[in-house]
C-alpha cells in the first residue's frame, strides 16, 4: 500500500513540476530554453489547429504526434494559455464548401501534398490529401504554418524529420508573429534600376506584406533613410550608386538599420541568352559598391560560379528532321547551393536556387564576424569576367575536371559593430554640410552591433513568371515547377534581423533518420513477429516463477533452522 501511495505521489508531483529526462541522442524531446521563456510569457489564449488527423500515412502521424507533445508543452507552461486540436480538412462539409476551405488554407500558405503509398498486397497503391500544417489563431487573428514548407526536394523521409526537427521553431515564431502589437518595417530601396515588376510579386505579395510592415524608398527624394525602417532590402539594382546615395546608406547602417544586400556584380541573364544566338558576354556592372561592402567586411568577386549540382533547363540535344531536339539537362550557371556551416537561418533547409551567382570573400574587419549562410558543393568552379556565357550543358569527362572547388561562398552573415566607410573621408566643412542637409549628427561607427546579409546573386529573390499562370513562387523552376527553398531562405533570414534571433536558434536541431534494415526484416520477420507475440506474456511468467522460487528458497531455510 506504502509503495502504490508512494508512486502516485511522485505523478502528483511531476504533473506540477513538469520534471522529465530526454536520454536520446538528438535531444528529440528537448525544448530550448528561449522558446520556453518566452511561450512562459504568452497572456493571451491561442489554439492551434493542426490537420493531419484521420487516415494519413505513418510519416504523417509522426509529424503530428511532435506538434501535439511541443503543444502539450506549451499548454502546461503558459498556464493554459496555449491550447491544440486535430481536424481532418473538410471533414462533413460538401465538394463547394471543402475547396473553399482547401483554397483558403493554400491562401495562409498550408499546401497539399498528393501521397501515396504501398499498401501490403503490394500492387495497389493508395493516393491520399494531405494538408502537412496548421492554423494558429488568437485574437489578432490567424497565422499559417507549413510544416514542409523549404522541405520539398528532399526524399520523403528526409524531409518528414526535418519538419519534425523545425516544429518548434515553426510554432514559436506563429507565435512570435502574432503577439507582435507594431510589426517590424521592412523598407524596398529604389532609385538605382532596382526590381519592381512581378519578378517581385512573391517577394512583396506573399512575404513581405504578409508578416512585415513595408514600404517603398526612393533614395533620391529623401535626404537620409529613416530609421523608421527596420531593415532595407537593396535587391538587385543595376544603375551605379553615387557618393550621396552611399553616404545615406552608409549612416542608415550606423544608425542601426539593417541591410539585405542582393546583388549582381556581373550582368549576366538566362533571358540574354536565350534572345542571343546561344551565348552572350557577361561584363561588370559597375555598381560602385566595392568600398561599402569592403569596409563593413566582404567583397563580391567579379566572377560567374558554375556548379555540378544545379538546376535544369530545356537544352537542344540534337534535330530530328527539322525539329529541334529539347531535353531538361542541368545548367551549371544555376547552382543549387546549401548551408556549409549549419548556421540557423539555412540548416535543414532544402537547396536555394541561383541564377548566374558571384563568388564572395571575407575581408578583416574589426569587431566584425562572418558566417558564410550558402555556397556550392563540392564540385564547382568560377570563371572570371568578362566571360563569354555559351548554352551549352557539361557533357565531356574534360569538362567535369575542371569543377575542382569546394563550397564557393555565396552568401554572408556579418555581425557586430561596423565602422564607416566614410570615416576620416571628408573635410570638416563638408561633415557640416552633411549634417545640415540630413539634419542628422554623421555617425563614424555603429554604436550598438548590428547585422547585415550580402547575397552575391540577384536574382535569389525574385520569382518566374509563367505566361498561362502568371507570377510563380520565388525559387521555382518554371520548366519542371519544381520549388526550392529560397522563400523559407528569406524569411528566416527576415525573422533573425528583425527580433527572433534567439527563438531562430530552435531551428538548429537536427533528427537522426534511424531505419530498419530491410533484408533483415525480411528474412527475420516471422521470429520478430513470434517474439513480439510471446515476450508480453511470458514475462510475467517469468517474473512469478523468479518471485515464488526467491519465497521458497527463503521460508523453506527458514523452517529448517527453526527445526
Amino acid at each position: 500500500m506504502a509503495g502504490v501511495l508512494m508512486i502516485l505521489f511522485i505523478n502528483v508531483i511531476s504533473s506540477f513540476l513538469m520534471l522529465g529526462f530526454d536520454f536520446t541522442a538528438d535531444k528529440r524531446y528537448t525544448i530550448s530554453d528561449a522558446s520556453l521563456q518566452f511561450v512562459e510569457q504568452l497572456n493571451e489564449p491561442m489554439e492551434l489547429t493542426v490537420y493531419l488527423d484521420g487516415d494519413i500515412p505513418v510519416g504523417f502521424k509522426r509529424l503530428a504526434a511532435t506538434a501535439e507533445y511541443v503543444s502539450n508543452r506549451y499548454h502546461r507552461i503558459s498556464k493554459g494559455n496555449f491550447s491544440i486540436k486535430f481536424e481532418i480538412p473538410g471533414q462533413g462539409l460538401g465538394d463547394s464548401s471543402k475547396a473553399i476551405l482547401y483554397d483558403s488554407l493554400q491562401q495562409i500558405g498550408i499546401h497539399p501534398a498528393n501521397v501515396t503509398s504501398q499498401q501490403q498486397s503490394q500492387s495497389q497503391r493508395k493516393e491520399t490529401l494531405v494538408f502537412p500544417g496548421a492554423v494558429l489563431s488568437s485574437a489578432n487573428g490567424q497565422v499559417g504554418i507549413d510544416f514542409l514548407e523549404g522541405q520539398n526536394n528532399m526524399a520523403g523521409q528526409d524531409a518528414l524529420v526535418n519538419a519534425e526537427a523545425q516544429m518548434e521553431y515553426k510554432i514559436t515564431r506563429a507565435i512570435k508573429i502574432l503577439q507582435r502589437t507594431e510589426p517590424p518595417v521592412v523598407g524596398y530601396l529604389l532609385g538605382n534600376g532596382e526590381v519592381l515588376d512581378l519578378r517581385v510579386y512573391d517577394l512583396i505579395e506573399n512575404v513581405l506584406k504578409k508578416e512585415y510592415g513595408f514600404g517603398l524608398i526612393n533614395i533620391d527624394s529623401l535626404p537620409f533613410i529613416p530609421q523608421q525602417f527596420d531593415i532595407l532590402m537593396v535587391n538587385r539594382p543595376s544603375i551605379p550608386f553615387g557618393e550621396q546615395q552611399k553616404l545615406k546608406l552608409d549612416q542608415y547602417i550606423m544608425n542601426g538599420g539593417k541591410v539585405i544586400w542582393a546583388l549582381d556584380n556581373v550582368y549576366a541573364s538566362l533571358d540574354s541568352l536565350q534572345k542571343s544566338n546561344g551565348s552572350f558576354l557577361a561584363f561588370d556592372m559597375g555598381l560602385q559598391l566595392d568600398d561599402l561592402l569592403f569596409k563593413y567586411g566582404v567583397r563580391i568577386n567579379r566572377d560567374l560560379v558554375q556548379d555540378l549540382e544545379s538546376d535544369q533547363v530545356p537544352s537542344i540535344v540534337g534535330n530530328m528532321g527539322n525539329q529541334p531536339q529539347i531535353q531538361l539537362l542541368p545548367w551549371p550557371y544555376a547552382p543549387l547551393v546549401g548551408d556549409p556551416a549549419y548556421h540557423p537561418i539555412s540548416r535543414n533547409l532544402d537547396k536555394v536556387l541561383t541564377a548566374f551567382p558571384q563568388s564572395i570573400d571575407t575581408v578583416s574587419s574589426n569587431g566584425v564576424t562572418k558566417s558564410i549562410l550558402l555556397s556550392g558543393s563540392a564540385y564547382g568552379r568560377k570563371l572570371s569576367t568578362p566571360a563569354l556565357v555559351e548554352w551549352k550543358p557539361v557533357k565531356t569527362e574534360g569538362d567535369l575536371k575542371n569543377f575542382n572547388e569546394k563550397n564557393i561562398p555565396i552568401a554572408v552573415l556579418l555581425e557586430g559593430t561596423f565602422v564607416s566607410a566614410y570615416k576620416n573621408r571628408m573635410a570638416p566643412k563638408e561633415q557640416i554640410e552633411v549634417e545640415a542637409k540630413a539634419g542628422v549628427k554623421f555617425k563614424e561607427s555603429s554604436l550598438e552591433p548590428n547585422q547585415m546579409i550580402v547575397v552575391a546573386d540577384g536574382d535569389i529573390f525574385t520569382n518566374p513568371i509563367s505566361e498561362s499562370d502568371g507570377p510563380l513562387d520565388m525559387g521555382s523552376n518554371r520548366y519542371t515547377r519544381i520549388t526550392y527553398g529560397n522563400k523559407e531562405f528569406l524569411k528566416n533570414i527576415l525573422f533573425y534581423l528583425s527580433d527572433g534571433e534567439e527563438l531562430l536558434f530552435a531551428r538548429a536541431k537536427n533528427f537522426q533518420l534511424r531505419l530498419l534494415d530491410k533484408e533483415k526484416l525480411g528474412s527475420e520477420q516471422s521470429f520478430w513477429r513470434l517474439f513480439n507475440l510471446l515476450a508480453p506474456l511470458l514475462l510475467p511468467v517469468l517474473c512469478l516463477t523468479m518471485v515464488r522460487f526467491n519465497r521458497k528458497r527463503k521460508y523453506s531455510g527458514s523452517i529448517v533452522q527453526q527445526a
